[in-house]
């Protein structure tokens, strides 16, 4: 409805953003620099932060710089069963059969592992996302897989992103060999306030235009409602274009970021 109004060629606000189109903040910067260091050592990383901040996002930004003949990166999302189902769930990703045990699925990833390092010469990655939701049994087998006997270079890099949640599962007694050798470890914050105005600019140049529509009452507003995490201010962001709209308005004010709020909440 709005699209019109303020003559946009698309939704500025869409979650379905093409990875070279992100707006970067400054933690957005930071994660994207640790994972690229994380590749270079092949160890385990493990990301954290709340709901909507943009970690698998950033994620998929930095895997999408990545050389095809250079690296082959393998994502899981499945995170809710048990070691087989993600054994399994690994084993699909790397066009693998399912088919088998337990300890022959583990067989068959530790080998394809040591093919792509060794034959392909292809750094893998693994990524697990929602890796908060991984049983204590799960976390441990992972483990397993980044130990390769009479070797001491690391072949997997092993990519661990969940909420807050995981980290204090991690810090456990139970879990101090994976703790150990986790080599990159940050928890990714939303958008500071003083990057939020240039945040929504970003998304309004997108679709197709550079005015200021959200005055400097409507982007505190957003703020204080969002704590700047990206997924919450595109929501509100969204509604908010809508209220100006019904209002027969032409910016954003506080108002309009209220009545958006009472709608979504």
């Amino acid at each position: 409805m709005f699209c019109e109004h303020f003559a946009l060629t698309r939704h500025p606000f869409d979650k379905e953003i093409k990875t070279y189109e992100l707006f970067l903040s400054e933690n957005a910067v930071e994660l994207k620099n640790r994972l690229k260091y994380l590749l270079e050592l092949k160890g385990i990383g493990l990301i954290t932060g709340d709901v909507g901040s943009g970690k698998t996002t950033i994620c998929r930004k930095v895997v999408s710089d990545l050389h095809s003949g250079m690296y082959k990166v393998f994502y899981v999302s499945l995170t809710t069963g048990n070691v087989m189902d993600v054994y399994k769930s690994i084993a699909w990703e790397m066009g693998l059969s399912t088919e088998r045990s337990l300890s022959t699925l583990y067989k068959a990833i530790k080998e394809e592992i040591q093919r792509l390092c060794l034959e392909a010469k292809q750094q893998p990655v693994l990524i697990i996302d929602e890796a908060q939701y991984l049983r204590d049994e799960i976390l441990i087998n992972l483990r397993l897989l980044t130990n390769y006997e009479m070797d001491s270079k690391n072949r997997l890099c092993l990519i661990l992103v969940g909420q807050a949640e995981l980290r204090r599962r991690l810090s456990m007694g139970v879990h101090e060999p994976l703790w150990q050798r986790i080599v990159m470890n940050y928890h990714l914050s939303g958008l500071l306030q003083n990057e939020l105005p240039g945040y929504l600019e970003h998304h309004l140049k997108l679709a197709g235009t550079e005015r200021k529509i959200f005055e400097p009452s409507a982007i505190e507003a957003i703020f204080q409602a969002t704590n700047g995490l990206p997924r919450k201010v595109n929501l509100l962001a969204h509604y908010t274009l809508n209220a100006v709209v019904l209002g027969v308005g032409n910016s954003a004010n506080a108002d309009h970021v209220r009545q958006a709020h009472d709608e979504i909440t």
